[in-house]
């Protein structure tokens, strides 16, 4: 039991840092071509991927890293929510999207390396 919650903990960490890297350089790239004539701006589809991974695992009632293994963090046009057509680049949006990604990544990255001592700590028994 521990080992499947162990493996769905950093699987589920790993790819949300897979989808926050290439979030970053998504938003890097809207904001390098945000005056760039027909540029179609991108975004990142993973969030309800991996709400969609949850629904299943728990309607299924077990844990399984196996089963994260159809979420990948994919690349979409970003649709103008007026028109319904790709949209155009809003620099101030895509700064504010890039600092909460930082944010979300250290999270992330904190996360994963508090789960790696507290393995550490359970492997050594308690012992420092």
């Amino acid at each position: 039991m521990t080992e499947g919650i162990e493996a769905v903990t950093t699987a589920a960490l790993s790819l949300a840092l897979d989808a926050a890297s290439l979030r970053q350089q998504a938003i890097a790239a809207n904001i390098a071509n945000a005056k760039t004539e027909g540029y179609v701006p991108v975004q990142v589809s993973f969030e309800d991927q991996l709400d969609d991974a949850r629904r299943t695992l728990q309607s299924e009632g077990q844990l399984d890293a196996t089963s994260l293994a159809g979420v990948t963090p994919r690349l979409q046009a970003v649709p103008d929510a007026r028109s319904g057509v790709t949209g155009q680049v809003l620099l101030d949006a895509e700064v504010a999207r890039m600092a909460q990604n930082a944010v979300q990544y250290q999270a992330l990255v904190k996360g994963l390396s508090k789960h790696y001592a507290i393995l550490e700590l359970a492997a050594s028994d308690g012992n420092k």
